[in-house]
């Protein structure tokens, strides 16, 4: 079995559950999305992979953007933030995963 393979295939499984999540915590710019990912190795994604899935996204119905000035002279950032159709999803996303991770853990024969 090809790890890398396998690990590339959960990432961009859940990489939208994950920005769905940041997103759900707080209003968030395009860069400030990757450097959240990026904190995290397993989940750390390129500008090529993230914007392409905020444009999917809001084009969906699940995200909604606007552009707002920047301190310190710097150019107008694309903030996102969460619809109400994207907090919906974000919930059942949620149980969705808590189920499969009890799957797994019982797979794994632990207890939940």
């Amino acid at each position: 079995m090809n790890l890398d393979k396998w690990k590339s295939q959960i990432i961009r499984g859940t990489l939208e559950y994950c920005i769905l999540l940041m997103l759900s915590q707080k209003t968030c710019y395009g860069y400030e999305i990757l450097q959240r990912l990026n904190a995290y190795p397993i989940i750390a994604s390129s500008e090529s992979t993230v914007y392409p899935l905020l444009r999917r996204l809001q084009k969906e119905g699940y995200l909604q953007s606007e552009w707002r000035d920047s301190a310190e002279g710097l150019p107008p950032r694309k903030y996102y933030s969460l619809t109400t159709e994207g907090k919906d999803c974000v919930v059942m996303m949620t149980e969705e995963w808590s189920n499969l991770l009890d799957a797994i853990t019982s797979l794994k024969g632990e207890e939940s």
